[in-house]
């Protein structure tokens, strides 16, 4: 199978299958009559051997394309299979197993998918209601199923997980849906659907469950778009993904606002007026760049001191402490990676508050104040997400004046930093896409070294997104055209290679590349678009990719800053 990826040429027309009891003595011949397709045999027999079904002899004949096999089977206690449940419930999964092997070599990883697929079947065939047979019918009507299905189970280990198995009485549907749905919804939409759902809920949790519900049926979409349509525009996935992101911030903080509201009342600034909250995104969230298990880096700010307004008055720093402390629980991460939280990147790190007064933040990110070179570094990504926008705007500017100042970038330290990190986070004789000399984070710091050391002549390179940077870098005449298109092409090469080993699990820690001559590193290559005739040789020129765009990368890097 590893050899040829076989066109997909819809349903087989005929899989006939018949039971017959008159012929053995002993056993039930369970006749199966079809086109050959890869693994089958192997799949039939798992699938029959974990339903307490056992095969006791096996004739298979093959004329051409066609198949013959004739499964001589006994149920756990040696015995025919008389019941016509028992035979129909074998029928659907034959059908399904063989329409699905049909379709197998469109998935990146067939062995993954065969081991999701037959815990599929178990949840759909085991209920013997008509719901459940009239579903399993349906699945073997509708010829985009299977190859949609190999694809997902194929990918991906947290999707089947965290939704297609949670969902699997509804499934056709949902494929359906998520299939012919569009990349990006509008935020207008996905506000208003989501404000729907919201308003039905009676209790907060019952609001939370909603958020929840809501935010993973629309990952789930953008998921499967991106998995299905691997060489689609990625910078289109990362706004698709961080739209949503965005609008689920919003909503968070306005419910758990109302939420502590009830008990403390609205926090109000010393003059009386009501004391506002804003969220900015950093990192990735911040530049608009979201992909596959990527942190939700935020930033908490709030006006300033004082005291809320209700029967349980407390200060104003304890309530949004507590306001941060309540949204980082309101939203749920399923598997590590996937939408999680993080607020490390705020003054003194882990050790601060997790909400900052406006004139606290000021004071640390300031040439006087405690911020480390990398904080300056980081705050390029700093952007306005929810609450009040007229706070995030303030805090922008004074952004703008930290970062882009006249303060000298100290190239020094930033490469001794660097080199810190390729001794620390890159294993021996590993590849790790991100960290690795060439790697993405080249790319990304080359932008930020050069938007910091010159983003004081060059008001263009104010942007935290980095494609954004790059262009304009190229524009200011700080990169040549040449070099500008190389990176940018490294860059969403790298983007899409880190979320082709993220998919899997999901962790944001799955950043190193499989030995190139594993299979591994083959399902990789077709997990991220080299879907070649001949597997191998997709595998062959992912790896000639990576070499090159990583080549080019740390020669540019070195070029400009020195030797790594």
């Amino acid at each position: 199978m590893d050899k040829q990826r076989s066109a997909f040429t819809g349903l087989l027309d005929t899989v006939q299958i018949t039971f017959d009891n008159s012929q053995s003595p002993t056993d039930t011949i369970m006749d199966i009559q079809s086109d050959d397709t890869p693994a089958f045999l192997y799949a039939l027999a798992n699938a029959l051997a974990m339903r307490n079904i056992y095969i006791t002899k096996a004739q298979i004949e093959c004329d051409g394309a066609k198949l013959h096999d004739r499964f001589f089977v006994r149920n756990r206690d040696g015995q025919k299979l008389t019941d016509s449940a028992d035979q129909q419930q074998l029928r659907l999964t034959a059908v399904l197993i063989k329409q699905f092997t049909h379709a197998l070599t469109w998935a990146s990883d067939p062995a993954k998918a065969l081991a999701s697929f037959d815990q599929f079947l178990d949840l759909i065939v085991k209920d013997q209601g008509k719901k459940s047979k009239n579903q399993a019918l349906d699945f073997v009507s509708d010829k985009k199923t299977f190859p949609l299905l190999a694809q997902l189970l194929g990918a991906s280990d947290f999707l089947w997980e965290d939704f297609l198995r949670r969902q699997h009485d509804n499934l056709l549907p949902l494929l359906t849906e998520y299939r012919d749905a569009p990349l990006i919804k509008p935020q207008a939409t996905l506000r208003k659907e989501l404000g729907r759902l919201v308003a039905h809920a009676k209790t907060d949790e019952a609001r939370k469950d909603a958020l929840n519900w809501f935010k993973d049926r629309e990952m789930f979409r953008i998921d499967i778009k991106h998995i299905v349509e691997p060489s689609s525009n990625f910078p289109d996935f990362s706004l698709a993904l961080t739209e949503l992101a965005e609008v689920i911030m919003e909503r968070s903080l306005a419910d758990c606002s109302a939420k502590l509201e009830q008990s403390y009342g609205v926090p109000r600034l010393a003059n009386g007026k009501p004391c506002p909250i804003a969220i900015l995104g950093l990192g990735k969230f911040g530049g608009r760049e979201l992909g596959y298990a990527s942190d939700i880096e935020v930033l908490f700010v709030y006006g300033g001191s004082g005291n809320t307004n209700g029967k349980n008055e407390i200060e104003n720093s304890e309530y949004f402490e507590r306001l941060a402390q309540e949204l980082l629980g309101w939203i749920e991460a399923k598997q590590e990676g996937i939408f999680r939280i993080d607020v490390r990147l705020r003054p003194h790190g882990g050790k601060g508050a997790l909400a900052n007064a406006f004139e606290e933040i000021c004071r640390y990110y300031s040439p006087i104040g405690l911020a480390a070179p990398f904080e300056r570094q980081a705050l390029i990504k700093l952007r306005h997400i929810a609450g009040n926008s007229t706070l995030s705007h303030k805090l922008e500017t004074h952004r703008d004046s930290f970062v882009y100042g006249d303060t000298p970038w100290d190239i020094p330290a930033a490469l001794e930093l660097r080199r810190q990190q390729l001794k620390q986070l890159v294993a021996p004789g590993k590849v790790n896409v991100k960290y690795s000399a060439g790697g993405l984070i080249d790319i990304e710091y080359t932008a930020q070294y050069l938007q910091v050391m010159h983003g004081h002549k060059h008001p263009g390179l104010h942007t935290p997104n980095t494609l954004q940077a790059l262009a304009a870098l190229v524009n200011a005449g700080l990169i040549a055209r040449t070099d500008g298109a190389g990176l940018r092409k490294a860059y969403i090469f790298s983007r899409i290679l880190v979320d082709g080993l993220r998919m899997v699990r999901g962790n944001t820690k799955d950043l190193v590349l499989p030995p190139p001559d594993s299979e591994e590193f083959v399902s990789l290559a077709r997990r991220i678009g080299y879907t070649r005739d001949d597997w191998r040789a997709g595998a062959r020129e992912l790896q000639s990719d990576i070499q090159q765009h990583m080549t080019l990368t740390k020669t540019f890097y070195e070029r400009t800053f020195g030797a790594l």
